[in-house]
């Protein structure tokens, strides 16, 4: 460790246009399912970070998932939000060089608040700060729709040639065969989406993982938006959807955005913001299909554990879900469509 900190220091020194760094205290943060999180507090001497920062150091774990982005496409999109004023950790520098820690990673501001899903939704707002929470989601979900990626800094980004919701549903065929064990349930959900495809948007620029957990509060407060591993082309509704899917509700279903307030609180905000109209029956097809992704994920983040090396024990218990999420799938398909 101490090594490391070394060499992380020269980095951070030169990055940041110092004379010197000092790494003060540096701890691993609980948040990040699928990446690594870093507390660093970091005594910067000359140069424009003078003093104490509070940074997060962002790497990839030892172990990925099928479609989650490189850190460089990642900090690319943090980047591009944070110019065009979404709200999100300011993003500050990029490593390539692997010999540093290991492996590449970024270094953005660490942000105060909360982002573990149960402790945001069990904080006690009443129904007008629920819904300016929601109002605030709602409209900064609508200017990151809004974005506009350009530049060499996208050339990886292609639009899809295909509807979006088909090109999901071939991207969770590929994701089932390449696990070890059969899902009936899934591939069913997903013959189900084939035969009710919804009405085809233009697509925008989406976060794919806007949801509780991924969203830094401070009490009843939007601090910033996190994770932006899976950000790309996509329909607006996925988003919309994921966001409000029951499997990130954490218990409080009557509150269906997010398990923090009302879907019209958040609907008028997005709908106010995007000057885009909340599509209901694609709605209802994206939540069906969040589903099936999230069932996906679990199922990949128990072969993380059990093949891959990862030594977490969240990938391990995450897998256990993908039961209940199966069985969601068969429940909200029961009766409605073809």
């Amino acid at each position: 460790m101490q090594n490391e900190n070394i060499g992380l220091e020269l980095f951070l020194t030169n990055a940041a246009g110092s004379k010197t760094a000092k790494i003060i205290d540096r701890y691993k943060l609980t948040s990040g399912a699928i990446q690594e999180n870093w507390a660093l507090d970091v005594e910067f001497s000359g140069g424009p970070l003078t003093g104490l920062q509070e940074l997060c150091l962002r790497m990839d774990a030892p172990t990925r998932i099928g479609n989650s982005r490189s850190r460089i496409e990642e900090f690319a999109f943090l980047k591009l939000a944070y110019e065009n004023g979404v709200r999100v950790p300011e993003p500050l520098f990029f490593c390539k060089d692997k010999k540093i820690i290991g492996r590449q990673f970024f270094i953005m501001r660490r942000i105060p608040g909360v982002a573990d899903a149960r402790r945001v939704t069990q904080f006690k707002r009443t129904i007008d700060q629920q819904d300016k929470l929601l109002f605030d989601l709602g409209t900064e979900l609508a200017a990151i729709h809004a974005l506009k990626p350009s530049g060499r800094d996208f050339k990886f980004l292609k639009k899809p040639r295909i509807a979006p919701a088909l090109h999901v549903i071939n991207q969770y065929h590929a994701a089932l065969d390449a696990l070890p064990q059969p899902a009936a349930i899934l591939e069913w959900g997903l013959r189900w989406a084939q035969l009710n495809l919804p009405r085809v948007q233009i697509p925008t620029i989406c976060h794919r993982d806007f949801r509780t957990g991924n969203l830094m509060i401070d009490g009843n407060n939007l601090v910033g938006i996190l994770d932006w591993e899976f950000a790309g082309w996509s329909d607006p509704m996925e988003d919309v959807a994921w966001f409000c899917a029951k499997c990130w509700r954490f218990g409080f279903d009557n509150r269906e955005a997010g398990g923090m307030g009302s879907r019209t609180a958040f609907y008028d905000a997005y709908e106010n913001a995007s000057s885009r109209n909340i599509d209901h029956k694609g709605i209802k097809f994206w939540e069906i299909m969040a589903h099936i992704r999230w069932a996906i994920i679990a199922r990949q983040q128990g072969e993380r554990f059990a093949t891959s090396g990862e030594k977490s024990l969240e990938p391990a218990m995450t897998a256990f879900i993908a039961p209940q999420l199966e069985w969601e799938v068969m429940r909200m398909t029961e009766g409605w469509g073809k």
